[in-house]
């Protein structure tokens, strides 16, 4: 079985995935598999559906305006 290394994980993050698991009476490694498996599941799923339809907010915006629009950022 392959492993996976997680380093500088973040305190507070450690600390809920423990609260977490000990809650589902599961081992850390077991509930972020499940936690992992869960997330990847729904990510194909919302994959197999159609893209949403462009809205069209009644505004051209050609590459000069793109382009006026980051240098008026960049201020």
């Amino acid at each position: 079985m392959a492993a996976l290394v997680i380093k500088n994980l973040p305190q507070k993050l450690h600390r809920r995935l423990k609260e977490e698991a000990a809650r589902n009476r599961r081992s850390m490694t077991q509930h972020a598999l499940a936690l992992l498996e869960r997330a990847l599941d729904q990510g194909s799923a919302s994959e197999s559906r159609e893209p949403p339809q462009p809205v069209d907010l009644g505004v051209k915006h050609d590459h000069k305006w793109v382009y006026a629009a980051i240098r008026e950022g960049r201020k």
